[in-house]
């Protein structure tokens, strides 16, 4: 099997996907994978505007049928390349439309697909992710739940739902991603840096919050990504 596609993804405005997305280029870089990033938050493509110096990437547009052609296309010609999606808030409406382009396409893709689905403690986060998983039911979905929004007690109607335990059932895992400091994260997406930028050109004490911060995203990622 070629490389993975994953997808992070949410639907709602301001749950966190678009962290989630630049820690996993992140990730996915500093092991050395070439990466694809496509951007499907066309009207505020802020991973896009923070990586397009640094890896290959695209706007497509996932709310018509002609950005899910491109999507499947993108797969194929970049064979090598592991794919990464950062979907827009409004997505789910061209999920539901359009998604079957995709998960028909997979087999002869010959790619996995796996989803980070990312949660507020909100009931539409759940009801955003049970419309997902019924419109595309070949990805592999791993729930992440945001730190910045509590702690793991807080996110009680998840933790609490049949919909968890059918997530897990399909070996999918409910983890915790952890809440970055507001002065690093502010500082990241208003001067438009990817993670590795930050790195070399925060001060030390922003530098230390986000060494703490990526050590404890390794963890979450650690059971969660493909070797393909």
């Amino acid at each position: 099997m070629t490389k993975p596609i994953y997808i992070v993804g949410g639907s709602k405005g301001g749950v966190g996907k678009s962290l989630v997305t630049m820690a996993l280029i992140h990730a996915l870089t500093e092991v050395g994978e070439d990466v694809f990033v496509i951007d499907a938050d066309t009207s505020n493509p802020d991973v896009w505007k923070c990586y397009q110096n640094e890896v290959v990437s695209e706007l497509v547009n996932l709310d018509e049928a002609d950005g899910w052609i491109r999507f499947v296309n993108i797969c194929d010609e970049y064979k090598d390349s592991v794919i990464v999606v950062n979907t827009a808030a409004r997505n789910n409406t061209g999920v539901a439309a359009y998604g079957r382009t995709l998960s028909q396409s997979l087999d002869e893709l010959d790619r996995q697909l796996v989803t980070f689905w990312v949660v507020n403690r909100q009931r539409d986060s759940l009801e955003l992710l049970q419309d997902y998983l019924d419109a595309i039911p070949n990805s592999t979905v791993h729930v992440f739940k945001n730190g910045y929004f509590g702690a793991d007690n807080k996110f009680e109607l998840y933790n609490g739902s049949d919909l968890k335990k059918a997530v897990e059932a399909k070996g999918g895992k409910s983890l915790m991603f952890p809440d970055m400091a507001d002065r690093v994260s502010d500082d990241i997406y208003s001067n438009r840096m990817s993670i590795a930028k930050a790195w070399k050109t925060m001060p030390i004490g922003n530098r230390a919050e986000l060494r703490r911060w990526l050590e404890e995203v390794s963890k979450v990622f650690v059971p969660v990504m493909v070797h393909g």
